[in-house]
């Protein structure tokens, strides 16, 4: 699918999931299996109580991510964060506690009616530290070297050009900043169409880097110190009814499932003397001519 189609395909379902958020307590990250109030294996039991007991209860009820990076992420009094595909805000109004008044908080996401619940959501927090920004992850509306921290949670997998998306990660990094996302990845081979059935429980569109692959991408666009480490591994019992469902044979197909998707955490950091986005575009005989 091309990465317009599949960004017309999250902007549908994240737009409708908004505009269920005032209709239910809980809506599931696994868009194909439908609402589930609290027994959704992917996206329940992220945070904790106490964490979100001081949140709108519709920033809660929009988190539609497969971790918690603002748990696991370092994030300092004065840092200036960015989430990319913020979603009801969730992740933000928590960086936003973390990094003080001194910080700053940024949500990027492209869908409309999720930016709205979102700009709701920082009204009823009180959060003046917080800007939600218009705007795809594969086009950062934010300069280079702005931001010491970038996080995401369960959104990079969904897009069709992760390559570009890492590169503006990058970009807009300062020097020795750091990444910190919470996203779904692949152990092992996977056959096409077992695959393709699990990623659309997992997360609405197919796109789940294999964990070797995520770490190459990683490095082409110019990280270091990558980790990968998986928080929460999906079982054949998690996604049995939605498998079953698409005509499938759920025990035949079990050892192509049972522990190969996961959840994880993955850090890397900008080099103390990373190029500038531009001096990382330059390559080959063009770049070779011009230090000539």
């Amino acid at each position: 699918m091309a990465n317009e189609n599949i960004n017309d395909v999250v902007k549908t379902k994240y737009g409708e999931a908004a505009r269920r958020v005032a209709a239910t307590d809980k809506i599931s990250c696994g868009c194909a299996t439908g609402a589930i109030p609290w027994g959704d294996p992917i996206s329940s039991d992220l945070y904790a109580a106490d964490d979100v007991a001081e949140l709108p209860r519709d920033a809660v009820a929009a988190s539609l991510g497969c971790g918690n990076p603002t748990a696991l992420a370092q994030l300092d009094a004065g840092d200036t964060v960015l989430d990319l595909g913020s979603g009801g805000g969730i992740d933000v109004l928590l960086s936003a506690k973390r990094v003080g008044a001194t910080g700053k908080a940024y949500g990027l996401d492209m869908t409309d009616e999720m930016l709205a619940l979102a700009r709701e959501n920082q009204r009823k927090a009180g959060a003046r530290n917080v800007e939600f920004l218009k705007g795809e992850i594969e086009n950062i509306p934010l300069p280079e070297n702005s931001v010491d921290v970038v996080i995401s949670n369960c959104v990079i997998n969904l897009s069709g050009d992760k390559d570009r998306v890492l590169r503006e990660a990058f970009r807009v990094l300062r020097p020795d900043g750091r990444f910190a996302v919470s996203d779904v990845v692949v152990r092992g081979l996977v056959p096409a169409e077992i695959r393709r059935s699990v990623e659309l429980w997992v997360g609405c569109v197919a796109g789940a880097l294999e964990e070797s692959e995520y770490r190459t991408k990683l490095a082409a666009a110019g990280f270091e110190n990558i980790e990968i480490d998986p928080t929460r591994f999906y079982t054949v019992a998690d996604a049995r009814q939605f498998l079953a469902a698409q005509g499938m044979d759920v025990d035949a197909i079990a050892p192509y499932v049972e522990g190969q998707f996961a959840s994880a955490f993955i850090r890397a950091k900008k080099p103390a003397t990373a190029k500038s986005g531009s001096e990382q575009a330059c390559c080959g005989s063009s770049c070779r001519a011009t230090k000539e």
